[in-house]
Order: C-alpha cells, then structure tokens, then sequence
C-alpha cells in the first residue's frame, strides 16, 4: 500500500460501491428488474390481520428498513429482499498493510412470485455495467422459482374453513412462505395448487440442536389434519369440480 496505494483500484471499495448501486443504506432494492410487482388485492388483504414479530424470543423490528410504506407481514410475505450474507477482501483475522487483490460478496435475492427471476444475471449485468462496474463479476448461484396460491382460490377457502371447524379458532393465512421451499416442483412443473399447514410455534428453535414440538401443537396438528383429509373425502369432488371451472383443479 505505501508503494501503491491510490494507484491500484481497492476491490472492496468497488465491490461495495457496486452493492450499494443495487440495494440503498435503508434496504430499498434500487434496480426495478429485481422489484416485484405491485402487491395483489387478495394478499394485501390477507396480510392485513397478520403480525410479524413482538414475541418474547423476536428479533427488534427495524421499522424503518426497506421498502418504504409497506406493513412488516408485506415486507416478508408480499415484497423482495436483497441482502448481503457474505463480505470478503484480504485476511480480516490478519489484515496487512497491502492492497487486496480480489473482493467477494455473497448476496441473497429473496422475491416473491411476479419477479423476473430467471433473469436475474442479465438484470444485475445491465445494471452494473450501465453504473460503471464492468469489471465486478457476477455468478448465480442456486436459485428456485417463487410459488403463491392466491388467498381468494377455492382450495384456500375450503382449507381455511376446514381448519376453523376442527379447531374452533380462524386460522393465519400466508399467501406464501417468507423462507425457500422446492415448492415450485409442484405448482409450477406439475401445476397442482398446493396448501402448507405446518404445526409448530416460534419457539420451536426450528434447525437448531434443541428443535422440539409441544405436545399440545402435535395433538392440534392431528386433529387439523383429520379434519382436512375427512372434508376431502366428503367434499373433494365437488371442490375439485368448482376449482376445475376456474382453471385451478390440481390434475
């Protein structure tokens, strides 16, 4: 650095001069081909009654990060996310007085169903060349394509319904999950609408060593889906006939 320094370009002062181009300081995405469309009517309105976070073992909500004007359960549910998981130049554990020769970052596109996702390298090449960042290489990892049954599909309804019965309480609906599932396997390449019910609780220290499920969640889990699989039998042809005239029976 003492011989070179201010001659040679820094890769991490270009690397995260490039990042920035793409997500600002609060966490708002900036490119508009990694922008979802706007929210749906029926998500919107689902999301509504929904509550993230405020338990005892939550994170502090930055209520002032990301998109602007949009509800916490529509900025995990209903909105894109683009973080940085990794951030890499030199040696942090032994840092020199040397310029380092490469930078890496790891970044994370979270979106939701409407993204151009299979586009994903061509937007961010675009974008970093039209801003100057030719020389930033980019490489796309794994991907998975976004799935959502929209709340108002008859399925959905049906489920809802069935879950209020067997339970005497109204369920949370999510019109989609906030994590990555392969569920696109089968609502995009088979095109069967698909309902998850998971039984858990948020203290469930979910893919920790400690992970456990209550008791009391496990018999309510039971009975939930009794009463489902019993409703099916008794009701599935008729709902399957009713969804098949809106185009959204499973095959």
């Amino acid at each position: 650095s003492g011989n070179w320094g201010g001659l040679l370009a820094n890769p991490a002062i270009v690397l995260s001069h490039a990042i920035a181009s793409l997500v600002d300081a609060r966490g708002r995405i900036l490119v508009p081909g990694l922008r979802p469309p706007p929210i749906p009517a029926p998500v919107a309105a689902a999301l509504a009654d929904l509550e993230v976070g405020g338990g005892a073992d939550d994170p502090a909500i930055d209520h002032d990060w990301g998109e602007p004007g949009l509800s916490p359960s529509e900025q995990v549910f209903g909105w894109n996310s683009l973080d940085v998981l990794t951030f890499g130049a030199g040696d942090p554990a032994k840092p020199v007085n040397a310029i380092p020769p490469v930078a890496t970052a790891w970044c994370q596109l979270r979106f939701v169903v409407g993204t151009d996702w299979r586009a994903l390298e061509q937007h961010v090449r675009a974008h970093l060349d039209a801003a100057g960042f030719a020389d930033v290489r980019v490489r796309v990892g794994m991907q998975a394509g976004a799935t959502r049954l929209s709340p108002d599909n008859p399925w959905v309804r049906w489920a809802a319904a069935s879950i209020e019965r067997s339970t005497g309480l109204r369920p949370a609906l999510l019109p989609n999950l906030g994590g990555s599932l392969p569920n696109d396997i089968f609502a995009d390449l088979l095109g069967l609408p698909t309902l998850w019910v998971p039984h858990s609780y948020p203290a469930c220290a979910q893919h920790a060593p400690n992970e456990h499920l209550l008791g009391s969640v496990a018999r309510e889990g039971l009975a939930i889906m009794a009463g489902l699989f019993w409703d099916l039998g008794d009701q599935g042809a008729a709902l399957r006939q009713a969804a098949a005239e809106t185009d959204s029976s499973p095959s």
